[in-house]
């Protein structure tokens, strides 16, 4: 019995050891309740960021959404072409660099966004419902904090 109790606590264990095993664990728990929520959209969590990110800071090129919100560029494409091919954005040219495109949200992008965020606070309940509110902003900024420095 001891052993088995032992062996149920050794992740928790090596979590308060390994910083960095906690946070890819606990990385791998929230994707899967962002794909669980956002399911039902049709959207993947990574052009849940890029509609965000368009709607609150207007036309981006690839390489501004990608660098600004840490997503492979490689991965990025894909991303846009999935939303393209929805009609959620729109390729244009950009107004200051003719060699770039500025990625554009339509409003069927604003609506699919809107409807999106509406999930977000039950999304953020399901994951971090271990956390009180005080522990989810000092999560936040520590968060923010390993980021910002790299």
């Amino acid at each position: 019995m001891a052993e088995n109790a032992e062996r149920q606590r050794y992740f928790t264990t090596l979590a308060l050891a390994r910083p960095d095993i906690a946070l890819c664990r606990a990385t791998t728990v929230v994707a899967r309740a962002i794909d669980a929520e956002f399911t039902e959209y049709n959207v993947t969590a990574a052009q849940h960021l890029v509609l965000k990110m368009l709607s609150d800071v207007g036309p981006c090129s690839q390489q501004e959404l990608s660098g600004q919100l840490r997503i492979d560029r490689s991965v990025m494409v894909g991303c846009i072409d999935g939303l393209e091919d929805s009609g959620l954005v729109r390729r244009e040219r950009h107004p200051k660099d003719r060699r770039a495109n500025a990625i554009t949200l339509t409003p069927e992008g604003l609506v699919v966004l809107a409807e999106v965020e509406s999930g977000v606070p039950q999304l953020l309940d399901h994951a971090f419902h271990a956390l009180t509110s005080a522990e989810r902003k000092t999560l936040a900024r520590l968060v923010s904090k390993i980021l910002e420095a790299n």
